[in-house]
């Protein structure tokens, strides 16, 4: 292996390592941190968040952006250790490494076909990874000088020579250790998303200090206010959602903001309400580009579920399963918890009620989800709990 090549694949592997680690930490934030949002979550079309929080965001349960950190760690093993000059194996990294990228090539060409046709969203840190990828399988493979039916035997002679290295074995080990270890530490997506609304409240957002909320309701009070046309009931709060089930955002305060909400309408002094507004063209005329391509059927699924008194279970099914949301999985949960075995038939029904709120969000010019109307004060995006139990209370003050 001639220095260049070398010098080239390990600049590779450290431009990706560097990016699927930065991607890690994003997905991690994305499952730990409720209302966390990545500096490349810039619109519907360039955004991480869509990317690590669907169905193609992890398998097996092993998130890909922690497969890609162990892939570029592997290069960096090899490289660094096998490329030495006095290394026995030197001639014979670079094939190895033209063997593993070819999958890894082959991997990355079909998640960003799912990105861009399936989720048609970008994401930077995901495409820094896969020109890593790429470069790295272009230049082993130009480095490779002999027939690549010969590697598994070089590959035979080369493990018995590791197993008699007790440095090469010490390497391994911490590589399976720390990879292993990796993989168990990093947090479930069922376990994120079902932890329940007051720990997380507790955890991540402290009670406000009188002057934060002095501050807030000062804030609060010079907010525009919308005429939402949602009957009270007798409620002196009323609380409206514009909601997508496939926004991070949107689950997130589903589980911060669930048992307050239950507190307060069990009392009869808040009235909370969801309105549809799925970013999905077929159902939501007003985001033609939007991508959220099972949004339509989950907002369709919760409505049938209202007949069935089963709305409540739809729509916490679709929170916690939001990653693996597809309009068959759809379908099931709304046949299977919802009581509905006729999706299909009642579909073209429930729409109409779906494209009702879709069409009042327009008027209302809501621009993204969740957007919430307090008594018709509009806030995007959510707020902290401490802050919306604020907000209940000075509301019902007035």
């Amino acid at each position: 292996m001639a220095p260049k090549t070398r010098a080239l694949l390990l600049a590779f592997a450290a431009f990706g390592l560097g990016a699927a680690t930065w991607s890690s930490y994003v997905h991690y934030a994305l499952l730990t941190r409720p209302g966390y949002t990545s500096f490349c979550d810039i619109n519907d079309t360039f955004s991480c968040t869509q990317a690590y929080l669907s169905q193609y965001g992890s398998f097996w349960g092993v998130p890909v952006a922690l497969g890609g950190v162990l892939y570029f760690a592997f290069v960096l093993l090899l490289v660094g250790f096998g490329g030495r000059r006095q290394a026995q194996v030197r001639e014979n990294i670079p094939a190895y490494i033209f063997a593993v990228s070819t999958v890894a090539l082959a991997f990355v060409l079909y998640l960003a076909w799912a990105s861009l046709f399936r989720l048609q969203a970008v994401c930077m840190l995901c495409v820094a990874t896969y020109a890593a990828v790429i470069g790295i399988f272009i230049v082993s493979g130009g480095a490779t000088k002999f027939p690549m039916a010969s590697l598994p035997g070089r590959a035979a002679q080369d493990i018995a020579a590791l197993v008699r290295s007790p440095a090469a074995l010490v390497l391994a080990l911490v590589f399976t250790v720390g990879a292993v270890s990796l993989i168990s530490a990093f947090p479930k997506e069922a376990q994120s998303s079902t932890s329940s609304a007051p720990a997380q409240a507790a955890r991540q957002f402290p009670p406000l200090t009188d002057q934060q909320r002095s501050d807030f309701l000062r804030w609060l009070d010079v907010q525009p206010k919308e005429d939402v046309p949602v009957d009270p009931q007798g409620a002196k709060v009323v609380i409206v959602k514009f909601n997508d089930f496939q926004c991070p955002g949107c689950r997130d305060v589903y589980f911060l903001y669930r048992d307050m909400l239950e507190k307060y309408s069990a009392a009869g002094t808040v009235k909370a309400v969801t309105k549809h507004y799925p970013l999905e063209p077929e159902c939501n005329p007003s985001v033609p580009g939007g991508n959220h391509y099972v949004a339509c059927e989950a907002a369709a699924a919760m409505v049938m579920a209202e007949s069935t008194g089963k709305a409540a279970e739809i729509e916490q099914w679709l929170f916690t399963n939001q990653s693996k949301l597809t309009p068959d999985s759809v379908k099931q949960a709304a046949s299977d918890i919802g009581g509905i075995p006729d999706f299909d038939a009642r579909y073209a029904q429930a729409l109409t009620r779906v494209r009702d709120d879709a069409s009042l969000g327009s008027r209302l010019k809501v621009k993204s989800t969740p957007t919430f109307f307090i008594n018709g004060r509009r806030i995007e995006g959510g707020l902290p709990p401490p802050a919306l139990q604020a907000a209940i209370e000075h509301e019902m003050k007035r």
